[in-house]
């Protein structure tokens, strides 16, 4: 990716960096989010305005070479760029509505777009690879989200959007699996009205997906060809409730614990569900999440229009995933 000068462009449309504590809080409903968070922890509004009609702040992900977190406006159809203790900047533009971001193990940044309904691959040299765009001959309906795994394995979600499916899309919300030399793809997830979000357990053995629109999430272990398990498709954690935020993105941290937004909130659960916490932060949805700072101690999260952040006591899994010895 190309960024747009070495401070980049000033922000329009409104959109202001805050540096201020917000008014949320942090709540505790089991003791073991003590070794999680601080409930004194301080919820820290980075920057504000942006989203609308077409869509909202998404993607954050966490530039550990750089020392800076990428997110995206889908509105604008531009990637931000937010130092720590600097001001966003816009990174790029033309984004074609990109949401979901992640890196692939030679640090790639590879996004999920709507605009063009394919999962892209920015090389080294400026030039864009497509990931995917189809599947059996059929155009994809939306990417949302996207994840690599240690052995290159790309996952991404296709939910579509709120136009019914034409006669040359592909027919069900789905989520699909990419090798990493690009040359194969697979269906492995057919069971979810409005598949959002994913995440790998540490050891890789469970994919994890929210289903914005049953306002869930479920876990699929995995096979050792990558393909998810579809008898042991489970519903992971139930996050409706009568406040507003359905889980979108999601993220694990090493001891297995899932991030999530949901009703009111962004929750904190342990690696068999249970809720420990919830950090209200006064927004109406929480759209995704990314792990970051130079020890990896920070969680990042957009909701529809602003970048917030907070402190944990807990080390994130790295973004790119470190390459395992099989």
């Amino acid at each position: 990716m190309r960024l747009m000068g070495a401070a980049g462009l000033a922000m329009t449309r409104g959109a202001t960096s805050a540096f201020a504590q917000s008014a949320g809080r942090i709540e505790s409903t089991a003791p073991e989010l003590a070794n999680i968070i601080n409930t004194s922890e301080p919820i820290r509004q980075l920057a504000t305005g942006f989203g609308g009609d077409i869509g909202p702040a998404e993607g954050p992900l966490w530039i550990s070479d750089g020392r800076y977190l990428l997110f995206n406006d889908i509105q604008t159809a531009r990637r931000m760029k937010y130092t720590p203790g600097s001001a966003a900047t816009v990174a790029m533009e033309k984004t074609n509505e990109a949401n979901g971001m992640t890196r692939d193990l030679q640090g790639r940044i590879i996004s999920a777009e709507h605009l063009t309904r394919r999962v892209t691959r920015y090389e080294p040299d400026g030039s864009v690879t497509v990931v995917a765009n189809s599947f059996q001959g059929k155009r994809l309906l939306r990417p949302n989200d996207v994840i690599v795994k240690s052995d290159g394995t790309i996952y991404f979600t296709d939910p579509g959007g709120n136009a019914a499916p034409e006669q040359w899309d592909v027919t069900l919300s789905g989520v699909y699996r990419v090798s990493g030399d690009l040359g194969s793809m697979s269906l492995v997830v057919d069971d979810m009205v409005r598949p959002n979000g994913l995440a790998l357990s540490p050891d890789e053995s469970i994919l994890y997906i929210a289903d914005s629109r049953r306002r869930h999430v479920r876990a699929y272990d995995l096979l050792p060809n990558g393909m998810a398990a579809m008898e042991t498709s489970r519903v992971f954690v139930d996050l409706n409730g009568a406040e507003p935020g359905v889980p979108d993105g999601i993220k694990v941290d090493t001891a297995g614990n899932l991030y999530s937004g949901g009703a009111g909130g962004l929750y904190i659960m342990d690696n068999k569900g249970r809720k420990l916490g919830r950090i209200v932060h006064g927004q109406p949805a929480t759209t995704n999440i990314a792990f970051g700072g130079d020890d990896w101690k920070t969680l990042y999260f957009t909701t529809r229009s602003t970048l917030f952040s907070v402190n944990l006591k807990i080390v994130a899994i790295p973004v790119p995933a470190k390459k395992r010895a099989r």
